[in-house]
């Protein structure tokens, strides 16, 4: 009996096995905080490209929103969370879209910022929540220090966009006007949040003042607490 060749025995060699890809139910299981993190900074990005037509906003809007409901519901299964998102979540994805098409309409901003703004609030107390409810630091934990620091950003961009209708000429920034848009709102939150204090948006009124400097507390509160938590568990597993 002639013996196989290389050939052959390349042929037949048994082939690895193939992973399968993650689905998206396990990926929003095992990391629902790197969910909502890459939601929140691709919104970011593509907001300039859709900000120009109604469709566009509504959409990013309405995505937006879900994803963080997604994720939060992932991560803090609470009878709480359904009251929220029933009495809050819902309609506040409704008003992204009409807001969207009438972005000029004071109350409906005004609605829409008052919905928003608890939502995303208890979204971050949520998030927080997570954080600090066990004494050891996954991966997803780690993920969720920066989901919640961008979600508190956006509540507060909604109390400015509440503050503007209420007390117009809050705010004032480079491009002049009357009022700031959205995008500028946001910006001018993450730049409070994060003490960078960029100057072209700034607060003028002393409503929007008195907004502005707790968001600053917040922020550096926010920072201490995850530092120190860090830094605390770190400390008590060198020491175990």
């Amino acid at each position: 009996m002639d013996a196989p060749s290389p050939y052959d025995l390349r042929v037949s060699a048994p082939r690895p096995p193939s992973v399968p890809p993650p689905s998206v139910h396990k990926v929003l299981g095992t990391h629902p905080s790197a969910v909502l993190l890459g939601a929140q900074l691709v919104a970011v990005l593509a907001y300039p490209f859709l900000d120009g037509t109604a469709a566009g906003r509504a959409v990013l809007g309405v995505v937006q929103m879900g994803v963080v409901t997604i994720a939060v519901w992932a991560v803090r299964r609470t009878p709480a969370l359904s009251w929220v998102a029933i009495f809050l979540g819902a309609p506040a994805m409704a008003f992204t879209v009409v807001e969207a098409i009438t972005p000029d309409t004071g109350w409906v901003v005004l609605v829409s910022a008052l919905l928003h703004a608890p939502f995303y609030f208890y979204v971050s107390h949520a998030m927080v929540r997570y954080l600090f409810h066990d004494d050891r630091v996954t991966r997803d934990e780690l993920y969720a220090t920066g989901a919640a620091f961008t979600v508190v950003a956006w509540g507060f961009a909604y109390l400015y966009a509440a503050a503007q209708v209420v007390w117009p000429g809050s705010f004032v920034g480079a491009e002049g006007g009357a009022s700031r848009d959205w995008f500028e709102l946001l910006y001018l939150s993450f730049s409070v949040l994060t003490s960078v204090g960029l100057s072209d948006v700034a607060p003028v009124a002393a409503h929007a003042r008195s907004i502005v400097m707790v968001e600053m507390v917040t922020g550096v509160l926010y920072v201490a607490l995850v530092v120190a938590r860090l830094v605390g568990l770190t400390v008590n597993r060198r020491a175990s």
